[in-house]
């Protein structure tokens, strides 16, 4: 698959564009709904650190790992901004062994990183064994059944066409990634012994949207965002989002029905 560090520019330029903004802010709904104050949280490829932040704000002690310089340091200093304490270590997740050592959390997030990994069954497995026992794996990625959805939206019909089969794309920072399906990440969890806790989509109604819109703060925005999350909870709605949220949780030998991470 493509590369993140080829479209980081343009990303880092869009962080405060509408799109983005209802992603992040949903999948920081469905960890505030799931993750309890104060748990050990590993996020890979944490970015900017938008939702380790929002964690580190809620007390959770929160371990960052990520492979950009820039996308590093503007995590520090925004957490330095912000008041808390996250633990960053710059790597890939092919590092882990060597950046963390044996350690496992309660929660571990990958957000926006499967589709830039060309075996996203093996980076499933090395992410679940970071997960402690009754712990949580928070997982986002393309919906590989919903691909058509937003060329079609834009009028974009010959692009609609082609998306039907396919399985890469490019995004909107103009990497080529890949989509995945719900069932093929949910049924290798569960071959694994993970339990799925829940699933959401991520951007049903503002997918289409033009990638230059700003966020405007306002009655309208928040609006938009309960709309967002309540279409991005149940079906239809849900399976036709750009992405896919998975939350699933290891078991827990030591208590028959092991509790969640919340």
């Amino acid at each position: 698959m493509g590369d993140f560090s080829a479209g980081e520019d343009i990303w880092t330029e869009r962080l405060g564009n509408l799109r983005n903004t209802v992603r992040q802010e949903l999948i920081g709904r469905h960890l505030d709904d799931h993750v309890r104050d104060g748990a050990r949280v590993l996020d890979i490829g944490c970015g900017q650190g938008t939702q380790a932040i929002r964690m580190a704000r809620r007390g959770c002690s929160v371990t960052g790992v990520d492979p950009s310089e820039q996308l590093f340091a503007r995590c520090a200093a925004d957490a330095e901004v912000a008041g808390v304490a996250v633990d960053l270590h710059q790597g890939h997740l092919q590092d882990l062994d060597a950046v963390l050592g044996d350690r496992t959390f309660e929660v571990v997030c990958a957000h926006g990183v499967l589709m830039y990994l060309d075996d996203p069954l093996l980076a499933l497995d090395v992410l679940s064994d970071r997960v402690a026992p009754g712990g949580l794996l928070s997982v986002t990625f393309r919906n590989g059944d919903a691909l058509a959805f937003r060329p079609g939206l834009r009028g974009q019909w010959q692009a609609a066409v082609e998306a039907m089969d396919a399985t890469t794309y490019v995004n909107e920072i103009g990497v080529r990634a890949r989509a995945d399906r719900l069932e093929t990440v949910t049924d290798h969890l569960i071959r694994r012994g993970m339990s799925i806790e829940a699933w959401y989509g991520v951007r049903v109604f503002t997918d289409a949207l033009p990638s230059e819109q700003s966020a405007v703060v306002g009655p309208d925005l928040e609006w938009l965002l309960r709309a967002e999350q309540q279409a991005c909870a149940r079906d239809p709605y849900r399976r036709l989002a750009s992405q896919l949220h998975v939350l699933a949780q290891q078991p827990d030998p030591s208590q028959p029905h092991g509790p969640t991470a919340r």
